[in-house]
């Protein structure tokens, strides 16, 4: 094969390779002896099909893979000879080509870059820790209780207030008086004051006594789904065929055990230890930020712009599906498009920060074991049931991008975890609030030098995929796997997000639509969003 350089420009490549046709005729002759044993034909025994007859047959589906099969082999050379590490998949492009003929490729790429050596020494952090609140486990287990609260049978005449449940039979018509689609259902039962109807309804319906007929008058949201329903005002003609009012739950031994638990202290030490858990998840994020921040600061080095177009595409992706959601996507999208700069800034730091990272892991032997491997996928393969369970190993076993998709966030983990054991941390207790606070200053800090939301760590096998389109302009019908990509992606988190203001968890209190029931299908209506913040380059690993 003759290989010629035709670009090298910083971290561009390209090349023009010409392959031999006699080299292309004898993979074509070697694969006619292979598959001949295999062809059946009329008047032949099994395997004595004469050669000539299986070119025949055969000849144009052999010759073309037996093409492709050298064109993966010469960029797979060209990539050994030349000591070449992509950082996206090469772009192949085959020349005019006709069987009989050299076959010329055309070969462009980008390299990753040498990383300069890691400046890591003098590196400090603090660690901010939060107790469990006595009060918070309360909260916890008061939220277990109302989620198993029970009811009883009212007495007779008893008008339901906020907490009752009454289930109705009911029937929704719009203003000209008209039954709407989903909106009729029988024994639909609502819990008074839990919101999770349409505003107004919840409210008529306290003081309704059982046997009661009544006609409420409402009015759909106007973000409602059901655009025919949207702002319209609407009736409700309903019938309480039940009420019943709720029991009192006694937060003790007893309830424990029907969670399932020995005690109630076993339930306290449970919701602690959850509690604990992500009080931890709070502080390691503040921690990873922090240390990204420092990293960012030391190295500023060239970087290929092909991997930070994909990794800003998934970014914008992202973003632009968190606008679908808003209330007015076309204010959201017009707010990105202000921030596109930014974005692109995050996006060439998460890339540079990933290689960064993937360095330190290298020099300093951060490895993933076989042993951690099997376990993850032994993990992964619990989504699946039965068969699909041993063939979903199998293909991790088979395919390495599957296996770096596994393997990234552990191989992440682990580098960072390294970079903690060398810095310099100091502990200093907080609160809850105060550890919240200072994540959510990060988020707000609104600059291309932010912490990106997340970060590749692109070591020997990254699983990323950086627009891995080879560019092949022959279309020969089979995927190539020309290089692995050169870089094991480690991802830990989405990008960055158009982040809403963060609030407390409570239930939903939006309407979940004109009730309906086993008759009508049931709409929820969308759950109120809380006000939209400006979009935040921040928002590093969140573990």
């Amino acid at each position: 094969m003759q290989t010629v350089e035709t670009l090298n420009e910083g971290l561009k490549r390209a090349y023009t390779l010409t392959i031999p046709a006699q080299d292309i005729a004898a993979r074509v002759e070697a694969e006619i002896k292979a598959v001949a044993p295999q062809v059946r034909m009329p008047g032949f025994r099994p395997g004595k099909v004469p050669a000539n007859l299986v070119r025949k047959m055969h000849g144009p589906a052999i010759e073309q893979d037996a093409l492709n099969k050298a064109v993966q082999q010469g960029v797979q050379t060209l990539l050994a000879e030349q000591a070449l590490r992509p950082a996206i998949q090469p772009q192949v492009e085959l020349g005019d080509y006709a069987p009989g003929q050299d076959a010329e490729l055309k070969v462009s790429l980008e390299v990753l870059p040498d990383v300069p050596a890691p400046s890591t020494e003098g590196l400090t952090l603090e660690r901010l820790t939060v107790e469990p609140d006595e009060a918070e486990i309360d909260a916890q287990i008061a939220r277990f209780a109302g989620q198993s609260k029970r009811y009883e049978d009212a007495q007779e005449g008893h008008p339901a207030v906020e907490g009752d449940r009454v289930t109705i039979d009911f029937v929704g018509k719009t203003e000209d008086g008209e039954a709407f689609e989903g909106g009729t259902g029988t024994d639909m039962a609502v819990e008074l004051g839990s919101g999770r109807l349409i505003p107004g309804f919840e409210t008529q319906m306290e003081g309704i006594k059982l046997g009661e007929e009544r006609v409420l008058n409402l009015s759909f949201p106007e973000d409602y789904p059901a655009a025919f329903l949207a702002g319209k005002p609407a009736t409700f003609e309903v019938k309480a065929t039940k009420v019943e009012v709720p029991l009192d739950t006694a937060i003790d031994d007893e309830f424990a055990k029907q969670l399932g638990l020995e005690s109630l202290e076993q339930l306290r030490g449970l919701i602690k230890g959850q509690i604990e858990q992500e009080l931890n998840g709070l502080t390691r994020t503040h921690m990873k930020r922090k240390l990204l921040d420092q990293l960012a600061e030391r190295h500023n080095f060239e970087v290929p712009p092909s991997m930070v177009e994909a990794e800003f595409a998934q970014i914008w992706q992202q973003l632009e599906q968190e606008a679908s959601r808003e209330s007015d996507p076309a204010a959201a999208r017009a707010e990105m498009e202000t921030e596109r700069d930014d974005y692109r800034k995050i996006a060439e730091r998460r890339v540079r920060l990933g290689l960064l990272l993937s360095e330190i892991g290298r020099l300093n032997g951060v490895e993933v074991s076989q042993q951690e491997m099997n376990r993850l996928i032994a993990q992964a393969a619990q989504q699946y049931r039965g068969e699909d369970q041993q063939r979903f190993i199998q293909y991790v076993q088979q395919d390495p991008m599957a296996a770096a998709q596994l393997r990234a966030p552990l191989y992440e983990d682990k580098v960072v975890d390294y970079l903690f054991g060398q810095a310099e941390i100091t502990d200093r207790a907080t609160t809850r609030e105060e550890l919240e606070a200072a994540i959510e200053a990060e988020e707000g800090a609104f600059s291309g030098t932010a912490a990106p939301q997340d970060v590749h760590v692109h070591g020997p096998d990254c699983d990323h995929d950086h627009d891995h389109d080879h560019g092949h302009h022959h279309d020969h019908g089979h995927a190539h796997d020309h290089a692995e990509p050169a870089a094991e992606e480690v991802s830990e988190e989405p990008a960055p997000k158009k982040k809403a203001s963060r609030k407390k968890a409570e239930p939903a209190t939006e309407a979940e639509a004109a009730p309906a029931g086993d008759e009508a299908a049931e709409a929820p209506a969308p759950k109120k969003r809380a006000s939209k913040k400006k979009a935040e380059a921040a928002t590093d690993a969140e573990g």
